[in-house]
């Protein structure tokens, strides 16, 4: 595994590039909040609202599980990520500039930028199911975390064609049923795609950095057949005129099975290791079943569950595993480089435990955004807006130091070097 990690794996630029994209579209959210303060958090369909939602849904969480997929396959499952070094460049800039595109158009209304976004957002799903399902199916071993990665990119290409019909929709080139296509899209996105990829990562993630141990496979099979069974079937009922509840029954039931199980690991794991991962994984799951019992609640139509969960809960827990991967993506890099017979410093060093703490902490006034939607005020609004470009600019900022820090080392190995031969 290792010798796969280190030399057939994607180059370190590939992953790290979505990765380090994330936190500016978390200031962005919070560069939106501040200025539609007055509307963004009151209505489900204001433009504000939308344009809100999707830059969390796939500017945040878009990018940071574009990141980790593509470096955690090759690292952790033994699957070979096809094309990166053809397509990995073409997929990032895809993928980024449909976001900007769809946010765009959802928030003027602008159709030549929605007809846009929804030319290029499916076409960047299907590329990355085009790099990495091949490896996922020749690859031997770890048939359920494959699965699970198999069930995610899946949901992930179908909820991006069904957006870019939505796009389109809303252009008005096509007539749909836009609120139920809607419902089947988010349910879809958010279970299908997020929360089975990180109940799939969890499964390396908390026995590696946590010190726990990890869900019975068989029990983890049944959860993610019923996750494929009902959102299907609820799709289903959803789009033959029925009621969306048993769609939301579905996010919340398995979101809620999901993060009981992940704490209840952490409390019985006897030699937990804590620490910055450790606690940012313990608060989003924490915000994370408060979001799937404020949806089968049906607390202000599903957006106080849209804040917890897309605002507070699922950036939480990518936010934990970034600050893991992009410091060992920057010693993968250093590792190539440099060669063998060269002491390089360790992951720790590119990224030390206070850096991590200090951009996490950053992230607890996220919890105005929640409160914002519980009482509805222009103030508070803004107030979490701030508290959103301030949080993701830190994140910004930590990540980059692994950058700062790498580039120290090779300009002291390299005047070591000139020194020695003079």
């Amino acid at each position: 595994m290792t010798q796969l990690r280190l030399e057939q794996g994607p180059a370190p630029s590939l992953p790290r590039r979505f990765l380090s994209s994330a936190p500016w579209w978390g200031m962005l959210a919070g560069v939106l909040l501040i200025v539609d303060g007055a509307t963004a958090l009151r209505m489900r369909w204001n433009p504000a609202t939308l344009a809100l939602v999707h830059v969390f849904a796939l500017g945040v969480l878009g990018n940071a599980m574009f990141g980790s997929v593509l470096q955690f396959l090759p690292a952790a499952a033994g699957v070979r990520v096809r094309g990166s070094a053809t397509f990995g460049s073409w997929l990032h800039a895809l993928f980024n500039l449909g976001v900007l595109l769809l946010v765009m158009g959802l928030h003027q209304g602008w159709r030549t930028a929605l007809i846009g976004a929804a030319v290029l957002l499916p076409l960047g799903f299907v590329l990355l199911a085009a790099m990495t399902v091949p490896g996922l199916l020749a690859a031997a071993g770890q048939r359920l975390l494959r699965a699970g990665f198999g069930v995610a990119i899946g949901f992930a290409a179908l909820t991006a064609l069904l957006g870019g019909m939505l796009a389109l929709g809303f252009a008005g080139r096509l007539t749909l049923p836009l609120a139920a296509l809607t419902d089947v899209h988010a349910s879809w996105g958010v279970l299908g795609w997020v929360v089975v990829l990180m109940a799939s990562v969890a499964r390396v993630v908390m026995p590696m950095f946590q010190g726990t141990g990890t869900v019975r496979e068989p029990v983890q099979a049944i959860w993610l057949g019923s996750v494929l069974l009902m959102l299907f079937g609820a799709a289903c009922w959803r789009l033959t005129d029925g009621s969306g509840a048993w769609l939301a029954g579905t996010i919340a039931a398995h979101a809620l099975l999901f993060a009981v199980a992940a704490l209840w690991l952490q409390w019985r794991a006897p030699r937990l290791r804590r620490g910055p991962l450790l606690w940012s994984w313990r608060a989003g799951l924490i915000v994370l079943a408060l979001a799937a019992l404020a949806l089968s609640a049906g607390v202000r139509g599903g957006m106080l569950a849209a804040a917890l969960g897309l605002g507070v809960a699922l950036p939480l827990l990518v936010a934990g595993m970034m600050l893991e991967i992009v410091p060992f993506i920057g010693w993968i890099e250093l590792h190539r480089r440099c060669g063998r017979g060269v002491q390089l410093p360790g992951v720790q060093r590119l990224l030390p435990a206070y850096d991590k703490t200090r951009a996490l902490l950053a992230q607890v006034p996220l919890l105005l955004l929640p409160i914002a939607v519980v009482w509805p005020s222009a103030w508070l609004a803004r107030a979490a807006g701030l508290a959103l470009l301030l949080a993701w600019g830190c994140m910004a900022w930590t990540l980059h130091g692994v950058r700062r820090r790498a580039s120290r080392f090779l300009l002291t190995m390299e005047s070591a070097d000139v020194a020695a031969r003079a």
